[in-house]
């Protein structure tokens, strides 16, 4: 786990308001596992769909293999909590998301992989999109120490996210888990200082016996 300061990337465009958690990753690939492979099926239900009205959809265009900042639309990841959705964006390649809001839930997911979601105001993240789809290969400076995004040929615009989980990525402990092993020693120091015969007033040294 380490500190994230910027990101540098093109973008990806998916437009839409209320993307959920089920259009992002489809229910019938969630019996797996693990989540090794989930990025195969991503989108796979709007994918399909384009396909078969004769269109790509935008994570199947060759600019997508490149491009690891999703740009989104209102409320990107509603729904369920499963956490499938974010693993599946985050093994597809995609680093960061840039939206106009987000599912709470989801957003906490996103940040638990390392891949921070971060708010821009809606006419200013459709004038993105716009751009982004003109020019798809354009440079997008993600900066969450100065809270700014700055798009190759339109400009730079303030961000904003909750700042706990802001300074979780300058901190570099965005990950609950590393951030708790890394602190195993202090825990073990912690653990030898407290009661370790009594548990809500039963000795656990002994067995319980009936009444």
């Amino acid at each position: 786990m380490s500190a994230l300061a910027t990101i540098q990337a093109p973008g990806l465009v998916i437009c839409g308001d209320d993307i959920d958690t089920d259009q992002i990753m489809p229910s019938r690939f969630l019996s797996v596992t693990s989540f090794a492979g989930l990025e195969r099926h991503v989108f796979a239900d709007a994918r399909f769909e384009a396909a078969r009205t004769g269109h790509l959809h935008p994570m199947d265009q060759l600019t997508a293999q490149q491009s690891k900042i999703l740009l989104v639309n209102r409320n990107f990841g509603c729904g369920s909590s499963r956490e499938h959705a974010p693993q599946a964006l985050r093994r597809s390649g995609i680093v960061a998301i840039l939206g106009e809001s987000f599912g709470e839930i989801f957003a906490g997911n996103a940040v638990a992989l390392g891949m921070p979601c971060v708010q821009l105001e809606s006419d200013l993240m459709r004038s993105v999109q716009r751009h982004v789809d003109a020019y798809p290969q354009a440079r997008i400076t993600l900066s969450l120490r100065e809270a700014t995004v700055a798009i190759e040929g339109l400009g730079a615009f303030p961000i904003t996210m909750s700042e706990g989980r802001r300074q979780q990525f300058l901190g570099g402990t965005w990950d609950p888990v590393a951030t708790l092993l890394s602190a195993g020693d202090a825990i073990e120091v912690t653990l030898s200082r407290l009661p370790q015969a009594a548990y809500l007033g039963h000795d656990v040294t002994q067995p319980r016996t009936k009444a």
